[in-house]
């Protein structure tokens, strides 16, 4: 007969990373929405620029989180390290077979940690937001000059005689027009990458949600609240092992 047992799954740095990164992404969502349909919403200048340093704000500690969570990867436990979240290795797609069987059978196998298809969506998760923040943080210095390339674009774009630090957005008095055109055609792919990476990335955000409720519905294991309290619990033997537990 299985007992339910408790396990120490998720450590702190782990969690907190989740939870600001929950915050920042739907923050960001919402205000990137809102530039997108600036113009339908007939914002003025003075609105599309409140937005647009909101936004980059709330990037910067998108990712700044998300160097965090990469560099914890090496140092976390065992569950937040990055071999029990990339997919492959030793085994791996005889591990992905066997959890769909299982899965489909009404007989789930249990993980501490993600199961295989969890570290598939994970991953992409992952890359995802990283092209998010590197193309994100490269438009907020072609669009408002901010670090950590502002610097340079506004040495970039601005006329002669206007000192570049001094440059404001939306002053285009005070930019070389040429420079300016071009540096514009430079942003310009940065910009669709921008934006059709957000849509992918709320698409598997959703994904993730879904398969978080229906994993959770069929399994069991406490896996929405072991974000909140880093325990999850098992009733029967996990596949990923059974260490740092207690009944």
């Amino acid at each position: 007969m299985s007992e339910l047992k408790t396990y120490a799954v998720w450590d702190a740095g782990t969690r907190w990373f989740h939870w600001i990164n929950v915050l920042c992404v739907s923050a960001l969502a919402i205000i990137g929405l809102l530039i997108l349909n600036a113009d339908a919403l007939d914002l003025p200048t003075s609105g599309k620029l409140t937005l647009k340093t909101v936004h980059v704000f709330v990037g910067y500690v998108f990712a700044l989180n998300l160097l965090w969570r990469i560099i914890w990867a090496f140092f976390g436990n065992r569950h937040a390290r990055w071999s029990a979240i990339l997919p492959g290795g030793k085994g791996y797609c005889q591990s992905v077979r066997s959890y769909i069987t299982a899965f489909k059978s009404g007989h789930p196998e249990h993980y501490l940690g993600h199961n295989p298809l969890g570290r598939l969506g994970v991953s992409l998760l992952f890359l995802l937001m990283t092209i998010q923040a590197m193309t994100g943080l490269l438009l907020a210095g072609t669009d408002l000059f901010y670090p950590p390339l502002g610097h340079w674009i506004a040495q970039w774009v601005a006329a002669s005689g206007v000192a570049p630090d001094s440059l404001k957005p939306y002053s285009p008095e005070m930019y070389d027009s040429a420079a300016y055109e071009s540096m514009r055609a430079f942003r310009k792919p940065f910009v669709t990458i921008h934006q059709y990476n957000f849509y992918a990335l709320i698409s598997v955000v959703v994904l993730h949600i879904a398969s978080v409720i229906i994993t959770e519905l069929k399994e069991g294991g406490s896996i929405i609240s072991a974000m909140f309290t880093g325990q999850k619990i098992i009733n029967g033997r996990a596949v990923d092992g059974e260490r740092d537990s207690h009944n």
